[in-house]
């Protein structure tokens, strides 16, 4: 079961570094300055740790403008689920 919730940044761990498009993050933020977040991250949550493998440019773009949390999905999910995500 899926469902939407404000999470804290800081708790969010992001196993795969990624390279973002910096012209994208910056878009975002300025997007989210003026309207909000409209589309939320998607995270796993297993054993009660968060882990992000997606919404990159939103997560960096929320970092950079100073917000405590994101709007994610959240889906609870088995460590081996998370294990197929590091493969």
């Amino acid at each position: 079961m899926t469902k939407v919730q404000e999470i804290p940044l800081n708790q969010i761990r992001r196993p795969l570094p990624r390279e973002n498009d910096q012209q994208k993050v910056k878009a975002l933020m300025e997007s989210i300055q003026q309207i909000g977040q409209q589309e939320p991250i998607d995270v796993l949550e297993v054993e009660g740790q968060y882990y992000g493998f997606s919404g990159c440019h939103r997560y960096e773009a929320c970092q950079r403008l100073g917000k405590e949390t994101i709007l994610a999905r959240v889906r609870k999910a088995p460590r081996a689920v998370l294990k197929m995500h590091m493969a």
